[in-house]
């Protein structure tokens, strides 16, 4: 196949931001190439310096063995189709179609055979006349091609053009647009950030992040062997795990060795697995590779998608004091204001720098009128040192209304889970029935008033409690103690099977060695 296109060392950036980090690509006479990637990975700005739209900080653009680094984008053998199809609205659909002819001034026989062949390509034969304002979207996507494709370029650029069309229309597109390449058999370089699309349409993808390249290959490379997690986790749906390669066709995830098929890492690498959800068989518990929990089900229509829970997360367990705080009334100024006790982890005193405001939020410190208005508190005082102990916090109001209450400075509490490399941690604290009532959103808030959060051990990122287990009726609640337990997701990983499964359901995990796909960990830079 003859290389028609090569991107070499492309940079390009905007407002000292780079946008494109040194991108070399070569593309092939009668693809169809996507370059997928997330908005703001480079795709787009890379299509329009092809376009000539962009003029790149360094490197060169060649095309058919020539450089066009100089050459206009209207002396390019290039059209484009934009998501916004840019139609004229005083033009009917022919005179659309012809418009580039005119420009060239063809002669009338000429465009008249061009654009009737057009509108029979693009299934919009008897539609010459039509307003292309009283079009369908679909039918307008369809006239802007036919008028990219009338000028018989070598290479049509596509950036994003189903955006605009609903699910079912886009479907209809992607098999039309995949038609319309084969039979004209030109090169067709395609924008998108959806996944299927690239799927479906492609002879080849080009995955792109952050100005990078980071993998090329056909469909079926990219999601049956994708070079690492960022593009499995792009390509499909997809359960990731860190795992070790111990030798060639031997990893081990989840506390055990598999057999798999990949080779050439080094012994005892760290690296990632991958499993796709279709990949695994549900089993009896005592059958499976692996035994897990159902903890969700959603039906599919053709298939369930199971969440299945092999490994428990880390989890932090504190006292929720729920006590009657009654409000303290200022008659004379018609005022009433309420706060709680509560708990400060030392660490966060030390490094937070925790303002006033934190204090009235951790505190639920409140003010209101006889109306039942909201009053500011202006005034926050308190003895709290750093160092554990039981101080007093004040706060109040501008007509002096105040309430006085007890902070409690503690050690830091936290749960380091060295198996799942996850550190978690939660403060006890005091709510009024009330409060507990008042709630929208029982669980949130539970996280909010514990100030509970979970970090990664290796680099102190932020981890998602995903479960919050109490054993009270936020509507009943009554003073008290109560036990909340705060964790992390432990190792779940999500299922495709027509087998029919309930929450709590024990299953055993069934897979191949065909179905591991072991890939290097990205390389981070310093």
């Amino acid at each position: 196949m003859r290389k028609l296109i090569e991107f070499r060392n492309i940079v390009k950036s905007f407002d000292g931001q780079i946008v494109l980090k040194g991108v070399n690509l070569n593309i092939y006479e009668n693809e169809f190439v996507t370059l997928l990637g997330p908005s703001g990975c480079g795709k787009t700005t890379l299509l329009r310096i092809l376009g000539g739209f962009l003029e790149q900080d360094e490197g060169t653009v060649i095309f058919d063995g020539k450089c066009i680094d100089n050459v206009p984008p209207y002396k390019r053998e290039i059209n484009t189709v934009f998501q916004r199809y840019a139609l004229f609205p005083h033009l009917n659909v022919y005179e659309n179609i012809a418009f580039g002819l005119r420009i060239k001034k063809t002669g009338e026989n000429i465009i008249n055979q061009k654009v009737n062949r057009m509108l029979s390509l693009v299934n919009l034969e008897g539609y010459g006349k039509r307003n292309v304002t009283k079009l369908s979207g679909g039918q307008q996507q369809r006239v802007a091609i036919a008028r990219a494709l009338v000028n018989e370029p070598n290479v049509l650029l596509l950036d994003e053009p189903l955006g605009a069309l609903d699910l079912k229309l886009r479907k209809e597109m992607q098999r039309e647009l995949k038609r319309i390449q084969q039979e004209v058999g030109i090169t067709f370089i395609y924008v998108t950030h959806d996944q299927e699309e690239a799927l479906t349409m492609s002879d080849k993808i080009v995955v792109m992040n952050a100005g990078e390249i980071e993998q090329i290959g056909t469909p079926l490379e990219i999601y049956n062997e994708p070079a690492n997690a960022y593009v499995a986790r792009f390509i499909g749906e997809s359960n990731i795990v860190s795992g070790t390669m111990t030798e060639d066709y031997r990893v081990k995830f989840d506390d055990r060795e598999f057999e798999c098929v990949d080779y050439g890492f080094k012994p005892n690498e760290p690296v990632d697995v991958l499993i796709r959800p279709e990949d695994f068989d549900i089993v009896k518990p005592k059958e499976g590779m692996m035994r897990g929990e159902v903890k969700s089900v959603v039906f599919k229509g053709v298939h369930y998608e199971l969440m299945v829970e092999t490994k428990t997360g880390t989890s932090k367990t504190v006292k929720m004091h729920v006590v009657t705080q009654h409000d303290l009334v200022n008659d004379q100024n018609g005022e009433k204001i309420s706060a709680n006790d509560f708990y400060v982890d030392l660490d966060d005193l030390e490094n937070k720098n925790l303002t006033d405001q934190d204090f009235i939020s951790i505190a639920n410190a409140q003010a209101w009128d006889d109306a039942e208005r909201d009053i500011s508190l202006t005034r926050v005082a308190h003895n709290i040192e750093k160092k554990p102990g039981v101080y007093t916090i004040t706060f109040g109001t501008e007509k002096k209304t105040e309430i006085s209450v007890k902070v409690y400075v503690i050690h830091p509490e936290y749960v380091e889970d060295a198996r799942h490399n996850i550190g978690i941690s939660a403060l006890d604290f005091f709510i009024t029935p009330d409060e507990i009532r008042e709630s929208m959103a029982i669980s949130t808030d539970l996280k909010t008033w514990a100030s509970a959060e979970a970090w990664n051990l290796q680099d102190d990122s932020s981890v998602e409690i995903t479960d919050v287990k109490f054993d009270f009726d936020p509507a009943t609640v009554t003073e008290g103690s109560y036990d909340i337990t705060f964790s992390t997701r432990g190792r779940v990983y999500k299922v495709e099977t027509t087998a029919a499964k309930e929450a709590g359901d024990k299953v055993g995990l069934s897979f191949g060695p065909d179905d591991i796909h072991v890939m290097h960990k990205a390389v981070t830079e310093a």
